[in-house]
């Protein structure tokens, strides 16, 4: 049994994090203890608590939203396999078109930047390229 302070540290995240969760439904609020207990009445929260929270981190690792992982700690209570696998499959269709992005993005950068090396006259074309695309 840990406090707040406890959990966050073994979730690798603040606080105010904790208690976002809290407000969202994804990790439960456990009740204070009742009358004037030495540690001054705080929260205490178990290793499933602990659990939940490296959970809620590690699928936001893997880009899932709030609401996904909401989805996702759900059917962890009940046996709903083929939807979690639906969620993982949207979730990597998802990596795959941001990836594709990225390497076209890189790409295009690399082009630039061997444009940028090949002459030392006229404007930069790496700057005339996002100038051109309003980025600077």
């Amino acid at each position: 049994m840990t406090t707040i302070a406890g959990l966050a540290r073994a979730g690798g995240v603040g606080v105010e994090t904790v208690r976002y969760y809290q407000r969202r439904g994804l990790l439960p609020t456990p009740e204070r203890p009742a009358g004037g207990s030495r540690d001054g009445g705080a929260r205490r929260y178990d290793g499933e608590a602990v659990r939940r929270l490296r959970f809620i981190r590690s699928a936001q690792a893997a880009g899932f939203t709030l609401e996904q992982i909401a989805e996702l700690l759900a059917l962890d209570a009940g046996s709903d396999h083929a939807r979690a696998q639906a969620l993982a499959r949207e979730r990597i269709a998802a990596l795959d078109a941001r990836i594709a992005e990225l390497e076209t993005a890189r790409s295009s950068l690399r082009r630039l930047a061997d444009a940028c090396s090949a002459g030392d006259h006229g404007p930069c074309p790496i700057l005339a390229s996002f100038e051109a695309q309003g980025a600077i």
